[in-house]
């Protein structure tokens, strides 16, 4: 007792002041809207001031798919989350739509000097094969069906069962539910255009008709991570292994116990990922300087070599046959 009183007489030691912590109302994400080229584009986002974290949906998806993760993203980064067109309540004008992958991807390697990094989260476009869900759609009358199963009856009969398959601890529970959800979407027919026409623009009846695995290789300017559920229930996991075998230098993160939405079945652990390939890589700069650009070129060059040794061997295999 002596001892502490004593201590209190020593000039009193000055602290650092202590980094003021974002309000949690700063946290949350809110939605906001612009007009590009004349649509209307919303979008969800959350946190100020530091690097820009842009979060795409996929089909059927829209902004609010990220809102649990957003908060523990807010407090280090300025989170974007849009409504792509066609989506959510973003305009839904005629017209196709790119999903949320390749857009990234496209992005990426289009516009280098604007994308730090890359993570593909259960992305489409990287490999033939696909749910039966979703390959059912392309197929004639999809038109008069779908109005059937996207009635607000069905769905949230869909959406209860998901619910209460979660309560049970199914993992299957969230993705069914959140495919109800999605669905919930196509009773606009707006939505339903989109969605038809965007599907059919990449998936057939016998899978995806579009890949973007000829391109991967260019991912090697950027750090990149693919992170997917093992347990994915509308495009195999498998597609993870192969997409991170053909992206130079990419890391590879697998969540066993989730389907297709990890940031809903494990938003923690989905959040400390992203933060932590963040914080432990260093972000790619590219400018169109010749430096820049004969590094590209020779990029481009090494691709199409490739290409090359790898049509070869087919080409000998046919001429056999």
């Amino acid at each position: 007792m002596t001892a502490a009183a004593a201590t209190t007489t020593k000039p009193a030691r000055k602290q650092p002041a202590k980094p003021q912590r974002p309000r949690l109302a700063d946290l949350k994400p809110h939605t906001r809207e612009i007009t590009l080229h004349g649509k209307r584009v919303s979008y969800r986002t959350a946190g100020d001031g530091g690097p820009v974290l842009l979060l795409i949906h996929g089909i059927t998806g829209c902004a609010e798919q990220w809102d649990d993760v957003m908060p523990l993203l807010a407090d280090r980064y300025t989170v974007v989350a849009p409504d792509l067109l066609g989506h959510g309540k973003s305009a839904k004008p005629k017209g196709d739509y790119s999903l949320g992958g390749g857009i990234a991807m496209q992005f990426a390697y289009e516009y280098p000097p604007f994308a730090e990094r890359l993570v593909l989260v259960s992305s489409g476009g990287l490999g033939r094969e696909v749910s039966a869900l979703l390959r059912a759609a392309t197929l004639p009358g999809a038109e008069i069906v779908l109005p059937v199963i996207a009635s607000e009856r069905i769905l949230n009969l869909g959406a209860a069962f998901g619910a209460a398959l979660t309560k049970l601890g199914l993992k299957a529970g969230t993705d069914l539910a959140e495919m109800a959800r999605g669905y919930a979407s196509l009773n606009d027919a707006g939505a339903r255009q989109a969605f038809l026409h965007t599907l059919r623009a990449v998936i057939e009846p016998t899978g995806q008709r579009v890949s973007a695995t000829d391109r991967l290789y260019l991912t090697k300017i950027l750090p990149s991570m693919v992170l997917w559920g093992e347990r994915d229930p509308l495009i195999p996991s498998m597609h993870a292994h192969s997409a991170h075998e053909a992206m130079p230098g990419s890391r590879l993160e697998l969540f066993e116990e989730s389907g297709h939405f990890p940031q809903l079945h494990e938003p923690v652990r989905f959040a400390h990922a992203l933060i932590d390939f963040i914080e432990s890589t260093e972000p790619t700069q590219v400018d169109f300087n010749d430096q820049d650009l004969n590094m590209f070129r020779e990029l481009f060059l090494a691709g199409a070599e490739g290409a090359e040794q790898e049509e070869l061997p087919r080409s000998r295999e046919t001429a056999q046959q």
